[in-house]
């Protein structure tokens, strides 16, 4: 079944941003989160972030450059991306989970 996606403005600043090429491959993997946003489902870039005190976060690496991070409401059938950052950056908010 097909998720809305909503992006949060701030994530959406960032990948207007983004060189072409790297902005293409992000929003192309964005997309695919409206097919399918389950991590383990059908690639290993997907994670499900424990953090205490929040509601489950996933994390989609892409190209080992770029981090995704996204909330899934399956009751609603939207994927709402919070934000998109670099590698490092993502690192250095949440850890190296």
């Amino acid at each position: 079944m097909t998720y809305q996606l909503l992006i949060e403005e701030k994530a959406l600043e960032f990948l207007q941003s983004m060189p072409e090429k790297s902005r293409r491959l992000v929003a192309e993997r964005c997309r695919a989160l409206a097919e399918d946003p389950f991590p383990g489902s059908a690639s290993g870039d997907r994670e499900a972030l424990h953090l205490s005190g929040h509601r489950k976060l996933y994390r989609l690496h892409v190209a080992r450059s770029y981090a995704v991070f996204y909330r899934i409401f399956d009751d609603e059938k939207v994927v709402r991306i919070l934000a998109i950052t670099t590698i490092e950056k993502a690192h250095k908010m949440y850890g190296r989970l």
